[in-house]
């Protein structure tokens, strides 16, 4: 196994990309329900971007997740020393799952976390002058204003589905892998 622990140069074919994509889904509907939910306009141009970002951040979750999860699976094929294309039985795969969420649960927090705590002031229209604030040591906070109608539904939007998406990233996205894989085992079985 190399450095990174990729056996298979070509497993990028495997199911990792279209199930970390379904994370992009979830957080679609995290954006409508937040902006349904606190009756916010969905302003075409900066909504849509938002949406474009989010989508972004949310598959680069997806694929932390089912990256070192699939790491684990074939550190333990090859503890186990099994032939090459040879799958780890289902209670092995399912523990690798197990580990996989709970060790990559503390990054994919903190980045969503992080971005949604970096988006609240773009969000709620903080202005801080900092002309003034070095000049007249006078900062002239206030919150509102003209950049808050253009920004503030981009920052909504990713806010609102980076929320809704994470939390059912963590739970949705490992559980489809542990049905991928079992149907991976069932047709090997039959095949």
């Amino acid at each position: 196994m190399d450095p990174i622990g990729f056996q298979n140069p070509y497993r990028i074919v495997d199911l990792h990309i279209p199930l970390s994509q379904l994370s992009i889904f979830l957080s679609f509907t995290g954006v409508f329900l937040g902006l349904m939910a606190f009756q916010m306009p969905f302003v075409i141009l900066m909504t849509m971007m938002g949406i474009i970002a989010l989508a972004g951040i949310v598959v680069n979750n997806g694929v932390v997740l089912l990256d070192y999860t699939q790491l684990l699976i074939d550190r333990k094929s090859e503890e186990l020393k099994l032939a090459s294309g040879t799958l780890l039985d289902k209670n092995e795969a399912t523990l690798a799952i197990i580990e996989g969420g709970t060790a990559r649960l503390r990054p994919v927090i903190l980045t969503a976390i992080t971005t949604v705590l970096g988006l609240i002031p773009l969000a709620i229209g903080l202005n801080i002058d900092f002309f003034s604030l070095f000049s007249e040591w006078d900062p002239k906070i206030y919150i509102g204003g003209d950049n808050v109608i253009f920004w503030g539904p981009l920052a909504w939007t990713v806010i609102f589905g980076l929320t809704f998406a994470t939390f059912l990233t963590l739970v949705i996205v490992p559980a489809t892998f542990s049905i991928v894989y079992s149907i991976k085992l069932w047709v090997k079985k039959i095949l």
